[in-house]
């Protein structure tokens, strides 16, 4: 069970790494993210940040490696299909790699849970192709 988005970014894996790092800062996709919500006093690219998206979405940084380019988040309760209610054990992973030919980076998104009711995956690709779309558009 789970999700995979990617995307190209015409722009340099580091530039696009630095616009992802911080958990609590989504300025990139203002139309994706209209409200986030910063929870606690742990800053955004420390293990252990918190925050909400949009009123609805509760998730928590669980890994940040700037070597790899990765970070991994957990979804603790939300709308609908990714309430706790319906689905456990979810995680996210975002990871930024090369594209040594033309400089530019391809994002992979991807997200697994231990076990739902139903309908995460098809709840969460559309969320997650509007962020990479957001993504790429800023770079555009």
């Amino acid at each position: 069970m789970g999700c995979y988005n990617s995307v190209t970014v015409n722009a340099p894996v580091d530039k696009v790494w630095e616009t992802l790092r911080n958990f609590h800062d989504l300025s990139w996709c203002p139309e994706v993210i209209t409200q986030l919500e910063v929870v606690g006093d742990v800053g955004g690219t420390e293990t252990g940040a918190k925050r909400i998206l949009n009123g609805a979405f509760h998730e928590t940084l669980l890994t940040l490696d700037d070597e790899e380019r990765t970070f991994s988040y957990s979804i603790d309760d939300g709308p609908e299909a990714v309430s706790n209610d319906n689905v456990q054990g979810y995680i996210g992973k975002v990871r930024v790699f090369p594209v040594t030919d033309n400089d530019a980076t391809f994002v992979l998104w991807t997200s697994r849970w231990e076990s739902s009711g139903g309908g995460v995956q098809e709840f969460c690709d559309p969320i997650y192709r509007a962020l990479l779309g957001a993504l790429k558009s800023h770079f555009a």
